[in-house]
């Protein structure tokens, strides 16, 4: 599978494209910046990245328009707050027998959704309390470890930005957690286990707009879907890991701008070995690649690495997490966690009839490219994989250390 990885880069001319096996990029990511992209063929895998310091940040979540029924955060990280606080709705497991075969289906809430501070203490003393596994001879210092996922299904539904309206969203592609539907709620994520990821600890649902071939209308589905979780500074001074149930969402539905090459935002080519990521050829519009030799269209996309330590969502479902800078987080968001990285590859080359997302079939760009994730793990598998991959910063795999 085409993967490698990444991280930030020192100040400096954008890197060659083409580089031997063994050599890492190190480069924040974010949409495809076609004068700083960097192509990297390492451990049998390639790797995009781009000199973007931060994607463009959106008050639009999706194509959906919604009222949230709050607009003022809730819950504080002060010692006032109570351990024993009510979990919000989103941390109520669903009594149904599935996700989708309830009578009253429970319409989870928007806006700011506070955490559960007595699950998250326990979380991270559970966290501190670890110690780091003996790091076995030959692995990396990459700092990260990984989900590799395959498709799951599709439906027209979205339990971030839509929840408890089934069909009210474009298309999406999901990974992962195989019962989510537009109902779901986190509770349903712990309930309802079966996953297209390994390892089968990642109980988490990530989904995409679905891609379709715009000369036959016809899905085009990922076969490969790595999930990254990693640090994207230079040290991991104050790591911590995931909180459960906590939702994000990284892109913008709503954007429509052509991606001629070069631009950001775009499908890449990718294969094992040297090529041209931009492509041999562009799709009649412009706005699609066309691969040569053994390469397919890919897409890379970067979540934030900073959290506010009070919320699982807010109301444009990004004010509660944010992008580190400087190798530090500020001070709005001072919880260092985990950034996610989703990596995709599809089964498709490229043709002059180019492609549409759900989100844009008019546009027919990849302006709208974006992605969900909605975070669940086995909290032990999290803490230890956090303490030992990304806090240690060694390289990790699906099952741990990778040699």
């Amino acid at each position: 599978m085409p993967y490698a990885s990444s991280q930030e880069p020192d100040a400096g001319p954008p890197p060659s494209r083409h580089r031997p096996p063994g050599w890492f990029a190190r480069n924040r990511l974010g949409a495809a910046a076609g004068a700083a992209v960097a192509l990297v063929v390492a451990a049998g895998g390639v790797y995009l990245g781009s000199g973007d310091a931060k994607p463009e940040p959106s008050k639009a979540a999706n194509a959906l328009e919604y009222t949230s029924p709050s607009t003022t955060p809730t819950g504080s990280l002060s010692a006032s707050s109570s351990a024993s606080a009510t979990p919000p709705v989103s941390a109520t497991p669903s009594t149904a027998a599935s996700p989708s075969a309830s009578a009253a289906p429970r319409i989870p809430a928007t806006g700011w959704v506070p955490v559960d501070r007595a699950a998250w203490t326990a979380q991270a003393d559970a966290y501190k309390a670890l110690k780091t596994d003996p790091v076995p001879s030959g692995v990396g210092n990459l700092p990260e470890f990984r989900a590799d996922c395959q498709y799951s299904h599709r439906l027209p539904d979205d339990p971030i930005v839509a929840p408890g309206l089934p069909g009210a969203s474009h298309m999406h592609s999901f990974v992962g957690n195989k019962a989510v539907d537009a109902n779901t709620v986190a509770g349903d994520l712990t309930k309802f286990t079966a996953t297209s990821c390994k390892p089968v600890q990642d109980h988490s649902a990530y989904w995409v707009p679905t891609l379709y071939d715009n000369a036959t209308g016809k899905p085009v589905e990922t076969t490969g879907f790595r999930v990254y979780y990693r640090s994207l500074a230079k040290n991991s001074t104050g790591q911590m890991p995931m909180p459960n149930g906590l939702r994000m969402i990284s892109g913008d539905a709503r954007k429509k701008k052509p991606t001629p090459r070069g631009a950001t935002g775009q499908f890449y080519c990718a294969f094992y070995g040297p090529g041209d990521l931009d492509g041999i050829a562009r799709s009649t519009n412009g706005n699609w690649p066309i691969c040569g030799g053994d390469a397919t269209l890919h897409f890379m996309m970067q979540f934030p690495d900073c959290w506010d330590g009070e919320h699982l969502d807010s109301p444009n479902h990004k004010d509660h997490v944010a992008y580190g800078s400087g190798n530090a987080c500020p001070t709005s968001h001072p919880v260092r966690i985990p950034a996610i990285t989703f990596d995709i590859r599809y089964p498709a080359k490229g043709s002059p009839a180019g492609y549409y997302l759900s989100s844009d079939k008019e546009g027919k760009s990849a302006s709208s490219m974006h992605g969900d994730a909605f975070v669940m793990w086995d909290v032990d598998t999290m803490n230890k994989r956090t303490r030992n991959c990304v806090l240690g910063r060694r390289t990790c795999d699906n099952y741990g250390y990778q040699k």
